[in-house]
């Protein structure tokens, strides 16, 4: 089988699937859905964004380091600049409320764009066709228009959570730009209508023609920072000139024989390794698959993760991040030891990141393999004109307060749920998985995990079973997981059940490789509208 790609967008599923079936490999065809999914998802990606990628080159016989292209925070930011401000945290997790939502919409809340030079390692490095070439569709697009799907219609409809959150729709007020492009007489368009969006088609252009380095050095990086500082925001054009990615050491963990690859602090990779770690010690399969006492002892699995990473993870470019102790096997025995014992484990502040984001996996002919993550938080709503894309709202996952290991600080990125991973099985890839979802992403991809190496479930049935998730003082759980499982748990841990069978948590897309054949499955998470599309 030639490849196969699977993303939470069709129309970027499809683009992705033609350039394998006409001789791409995994990195073209990850880029030529990447630029779709930055068009009709505008804000969850786009070039204002960052990304993360794990990713498996074909005969390499070591893990590949990961490349990392984060959103930092601009130079002329302090770390008690908000504490004056300050609301509270999310209850829901994903960031902090402060006075006149400053961290979460505005020219506040952009932190550097990171995506572009991370896209432009992977052009120069792994891609065999040009920038122009893997942006066409996406530029088609832009000017043409595309059609609004059931999904993204329903969302701008959708209230805020909460009172001091910002809703999709009211992000569209942010800056004439965003009501301009977005807004219909005044409404959202409506599920089946035409966006056009030609001045990202203008964008992508200018990227093609004069090079990804143009967004930190070049016209766009002027027209931007020129922007940004009008508006009295913390981004200046010595940050963009000074921007550089990252590469790091993968986090890896293993289980039952398998080796779990996957991102480096201030991501999802530790928490996820953690939790694995704690988990090898039980017999999961003698509990029986979503039971009362598996859903508990895998709850608390993660809880005890989430009680080190709250208090532990951060950049480890300005932090002393202990992430051999966060990984080692010796910590999970140590919280096994709690968890027998029934004692209380108190998670601690949690840290928040943003429920948006997207995912792709792609797997070519070749073997070359993609987990890549990017995202613009929930979006800043702020477009410079002309430019046509949102900037990601970054700011709102540091801790607005000073002291703490995800304060904010000059040029720091902050922590993130996003966890691209690859599972191997005798030093071969055998799982691409990845998911949009805050810091629900780690403990989705966990479960799917869990489903496919403890329970032996098929890639679809893995990522289609009914999730939980616990992270702090009750477990949250999606409907299909019955109530009469909820009361048992409830007598020994709080249990809310989700007002939703499907969603709520990291939207899993998910690829997996049969050792014996070559044969690829994938899965897509029946929360969102993705699909997995193979190349034969």
């Amino acid at each position: 089988m030639p490849g196969m790609i699977v993303a939470p967008q069709p129309e970027a599923v499809d683009v992705g699937a033609r350039v394998l079936a006409t001789g791409g490999n995994a990195f073209d065809a990850a880029l030529a859905c990447a630029f779709v999914q930055f068009l009709v998802d505008p804000h969850s990606c786009g070039i204002g964004g960052y990304l993360v990628m794990t990713y498996h080159r074909a005969g390499q016989t070591d893990f590949a380091p990961i490349l990392d292209a984060p959103a930092l925070a601009g130079s002329k930011v302090s770390p008690s600049m908000w504490e004056n401000v300050l609301i509270g945290p999310n209850p829901r997790g994903w960031g902090f409320f402060l006075k006149d939502k400053v961290n979460e919409d505005g020219y506040h809340a952009i932190c550097i764009p990171g995506i572009a030079r991370g896209l432009q390692v992977i052009h120069d490095r792994w891609c065999t066709r040009s920038v122009s070439d893997l942006m066409q569709s996406a530029v088609s697009l832009a000017d043409d228009g595309w059609v609004v799907s059931a999904n993204r219609a329903n969302m701008w409809k959708e209230p805020p959570s909460y009172y001091a959150a910002s809703s999709n729709r009211e992000k569209l007020d942010v800056t004439p730009e965003a009501r301009r492009i977005y807004l219909k007489d005044g409404r959202t368009y409506e599920m089946g209508e035409v966006i056009r969006n030609p001045d990202y088609a203008t964008t992508l252009r200018r990227i093609a023609e004069a090079g990804f380095e143009d967004m930190y050095t070049g016209q766009l990086a002027e027209t931007m920072s020129n922007d940004i500082q009008a508006h009295g925001g913390w981004v200046t054009a010595d940050d963009l000139a000074w921007y550089k990615h990252r590469e790091a050491v993968p986090v890896t963990a293993t289980y039952r024989g398998f080796t779990v690859v996957s991102n480096q602090p201030p991501h999802g990779g530790p928490t996820l390794a953690a939790i694995l770690n704690i988990l090898e010690g039980y017999d999961l399969v003698s509990l029986g698959h979503n039971t009362p006492r598996y859903v508990h002892l895998v709850s608390m699995a993660m809880k005890a993760a989430f009680a080190d990473r709250n208090a532990n993870l951060a950049d480890p470019e300005f932090e002393d991040v202990p992430l051999d102790w966060l990984i080692s096997k010796e910590r999970a025995a140590e919280w096994r030891n709690v968890i027998d014992s029934g004692e209380p484990i108190q998670s601690g502040r949690r840290q928040h990141d943003s429920p948006d984001t997207t995912h792709l996996c792609v797997v070519d002919a070749e073997g070359n393999c993609v987990s890549l993550t990017h995202s613009l938080g929930t979006s800043s709503g702020v477009i410079s004109p002309g430019l046509g894309f949102m900037y990601n709202n970054s700011m709102v996952n540091f801790e607005p307060t000073s002291g703490h290991p995800n304060s904010i600080a000059a040029r720091k990125g902050r922590t993130t749920g996003m966890t691209p991973t690859i599972v191997y099985q005798d030093d071969r890839p055998v799982l691409v998985i990845g998911a949009p979802g805050a810091t629900r992403i780690i403990t989705s991809i966990l479960q799917v995990i869990l489903n496919r190496i403890d329970f032996g479930m098929s890639i679809s049935d893995a990522v289609h079973a009914p999730r939980f998730d616990c992270q702090g003082d009750s477990i949250t759980c999606q409907s299909r997981i019955p109530e009469s499982v909820c009361a048992e748990v409830r007598k020994r841990h709080p249990i809310e059940r989700l007002p939703r069978a499907h969603g709520g948590m990291g939207l899993v897309q998910a690829i997996a490789i049969d050792l014996a054949t070559g044969a690829l499955s994938g899965a897509s998470d029946t929360g969102g509208e993705g699909m997995a599309l193979a190349v034969l």
